[in-house]
């Protein structure tokens, strides 16, 4: 199936999408022994794709769980100097951060180098529950719940409702699952709520966990674990087409 060269370019690990560009613009790209140009489209089975006279290769797809410990930012490199979650990882493929968690988050953080799996486990329109634990400055209100599961106004708009369960006595330990990705969510769900948040950590992401991963390490996924996102992603878009058909 034709491709965006750019596409193709970005899947074998060449570069992102607009720096391949750059690089098919210099003409260092070639389809069946012609320069390439920038948004033209080419089969990566049927056609001979070239960079700089060495044959593109597509890059082996990775989905990497790795266990985040606060102080690394969730990116691929920080112009502060400041260590990335890039400094956990060593893989030869170019893997990315599937979402994002703040430097003072800690816990479960998926990368891979597969942009429609990123796209369906962060996307809030699949509703992949993402799970939080939470330390919090004052005891969570019974009316704190109830807005927190109802929907909270934030200053970029409503929240969707949220699951929520007290851990232990005194309303200081939390358990909230979000399905959105907004920047802070959950930091800004409760801090809105009376009860600032002390410490956080994302303790499971649909089905995965941190078993058996420590702070700082990661471990590859099973394909039945790929597999189980990817379905139960597509399971809920089936559903809110089927709801939107009855209307």
């Amino acid at each position: 199936m034709k491709q965006r060269i750019q596409k193709l370019l970005a899947a074998a690990g060449v570069a992102s999408r607009r720096k391949s560009e750059e690089v098919i613009a210099a003409g260092r790209v070639k389809i069946n022994g012609e320069t390439a140009s920038v948004g033209q489209s080419a089969d990566p089975v049927a056609d001979e794709i070239t960079l700089d006279g060495e044959p593109l290769l597509a890059e082996k797809k990775r989905y990497l769980l790795l266990n985040k410990p606060t102080g690394f930012v969730t990116t691929l490199s920080d112009p502060e100097g400041r260590p990335t979650v890039m400094d956990l990882v060593e893989v030869d493929e170019r893997v990315y951060p599937v979402g994002r968690l703040d430097a003072e988050t800690s816990g479960l953080l998926l990368l891979t180098n597969d942009g429609l799996f990123s796209h369906r486990v962060a996307h809030p329109r699949f509703e992949v529950d993402k799970v939080y634990k939470a330390d919090v400055a004052e005891p969570l209100s019974a009316q704190g719940k109830n807005r927190l599961e109802s929907g909270v106004e934030l200053e970029d708009g409503m929240t969707r409702p949220a699951t929520v369960r007290l851990i232990g006595r005194g309303g200081k330990k939390v358990q909230i699952t979000v399905h959105e990705g907004k920047k802070r969510i959950v930091r800004r769900m409760l801090e809105a709520v009376g009860s600032p948040v002390v410490a956080l950590e994302r303790i499971q992401l649909g089905d995965l966990t941190l078993d058996g991963v420590k702070q700082g390490e990661w471990r590859e996924l099973a394909g039945a674990e790929t597999e189980a996102l990817r379905q139960s992603a597509a399971k809920t878009n089936r559903r809110k087409r089927q709801m939107v058909g009855r209307r």
